[in-house]
């Protein structure tokens, strides 16, 4: 792996082990009322995965495990990986509190393959996970590689025009490229949960085009079943977002000028 790389990665996993606790602990993720059996999962996902029960599940970038367990909970046979080894500490210590027999594994994405053993019938992967990969090609040849014949790689992601902006001034200004080869370095304090936590995040992320995405997982030998792209997102990303009536958020009405998300679902023949 690229000596950069590899800098960047060990940055970004020491501001998301000083990001766990402040998340676990944060209304955002509301860790209590999960645990008396609230889904982590947003109607996008349930409706578009289908039916996981009696399936085996690896999710990538699994943070500290709430949507992995939700994924349990439905009936699949879950393994979570995550950079952070204090995001997978947590996931196993919800899995002990559920009762539930998830598997974590400390990993970097790209080195699933030497710790991951085995096929999947779904890998999943979910909001806010494709900008830290550098990477995409092998990113794709990785998914494609840890899926069974006839499973799917499904991905629900925020749209590339969102990463566009910065979210360090209001309102939010245009700096970014669509899509780039080049690193982009933030440094702000506190998180998407807390704006005031104590915490100093230093984040290294990478922009790509949603022809990127696609061709990765296309060049990988996986058959595109659908693109989708939405308007409404479950998460409140932007200032000053109007609510609909179904609990969604969508850009004030003179701003909707493009998607919020988009997802994606992949299958190996």
């Amino acid at each position: 792996m690229n000596s950069d790389f590899k800098k960047y990665f060990e940055v970004n996993k020491d501001t998301w082990n000083k990001k766990v606790s402040i998340h676990a602990a944060s209304e955002f993720y509301d860790v209590d009322a999960f645990l008396k059996g609230k889904t982590s999962l947003n109607t996008y996902e349930l409706s578009e995965i289908g039916d996981v029960r009696g399936k085996s599940l690896l999710h990538l970038q699994c943070h500290f495990g709430q949507d992995t367990l939700s994924l349990t909970r439905l009936g699949a046979k879950c393994t979570g990986i995550d950079l952070s080894n204090e995001g997978i500490e947590k996931a196993k210590s919800l899995n002990i509190k559920l009762g539930l027999d998830a598997t974590f594994i400390e990993s970097n994405l790209y080195d699933v393959p030497k710790n991951v053993e085995g096929e999947f019938d779904i890998v999943f992967a979910s909001y806010g996970v494709v900008g830290w990969l550098p990477d995409l090609k092998t990113w794709g040849e990785i998914i494609a590689s840890k899926l069974k014949n006839g499973g799917f790689f499904y991905l629900i992601e925020f749209h590339p025009i969102v990463w566009m902006f910065t979210y360090l001034e209001s309102p939010p200004k245009l700096v970014y490229p669509y899509k780039t080869n080049e690193v982009i370095y933030e440094e702000h304090k506190g998180t998407y949960t807390n704006n005031d936590a104590d915490i100093i995040s230093k984040e290294y992320g990478w922009n790509h085009g949603l022809g990127e995405v696609v061709s990765a997982l296309s060049n990988a030998g996986l058959h595109i079943e659908f693109l989708h792209e939405f308007e409404k997102s479950p998460y409140n990303s932007f200032p000053e977002m109007d609510k609909t009536d179904d609990g969604m958020y969508v850009l004030k009405e003179n701003q909707r000028l493009f998607p919020l998300l988009y997802s994606i679902k992949a299958t190996k023949k």
